[in-house]
């Protein structure tokens, strides 16, 4: 081939391959991927929503704070809010909600009606770690003890679960969600309300 021939082709084929370079970066850079899961959250595509109604079961079970070792139950925390979120530093979706995530503990952070359990997934506690490191994050890092209830985890990275202060599930949500937004911090308040 002249370099005719090669200039032609590259003119012809460029958009091709900036695409292609583009899809091999999102398909193998988790960083990138979260990059772009997070603009779609800008554009209000992953929206969370609590729906109103009764709550469903009564779920119980124990975690314990990585950096204390102290181990609670679920159901010493009746009488609060509780916002679970299953995580990991090495999914795209997780990393793309986490700061939706902090921007909802800043909103509640001061409330003693909320509380927030993020339960960490990584086998590498020091990924985790660097990660909340490298987003300015002060949340505790929490593992699960005992298996969870399916019907609050099954496996599937992020899972978002709020219990009312019964202790019964008001949302559950598999996947990627903006809990950044206010009118999910009104819902939470909602929640809140409800039992007082």
């Amino acid at each position: 081939m002249n370099k005719q021939n090669i200039l032609r082709f590259l003119k012809k084929n460029l958009n091709t391959m900036i695409w292609g370079l583009l899809i091999i970066v999102l398909v193998t850079n988790t960083s990138a991927k979260a990059w772009v899961l997070r603009r779609m959250m800008d554009l209000g595509i992953f929206n969370a929503h609590i729906k109103p109604g009764p709550s469903h079961e009564i779920v119980s079970f124990n975690y314990r704070d990585v950096a204390t070792g102290n181990v609670v139950n679920t159901s010493s925390l009746r009488g609060k809010v509780v916002f679970i979120n299953y995580w990991a530093s090495w999914c795209p979706p997780c990393r793309a909600e986490f700061s939706s995530v902090m921007s909802l503990y800043n909103r509640f952070k001061d409330n003693p009606q909320v509380v927030f359990i993020l339960i960490n997934e990584d086998d590498d506690l020091a990924k985790a770690k660097e990660f909340l490191q490298k987003e300015n994050c002060n949340l505790p890092i929490y593992k699960a003890l005992d298996i969870v209830p399916v019907s609050v985890y099954n496996g599937t990275l992020p899972t978002t679960v709020i219990l009312d202060k019964e202790g019964k599930i008001k949302y559950h949500h598999e996947g990627l969600a903006d809990y950044g937004r206010e009118e999910f911090a009104n819902q939470i308040n909602e929640v809140i309300r409800s039992f007082e």
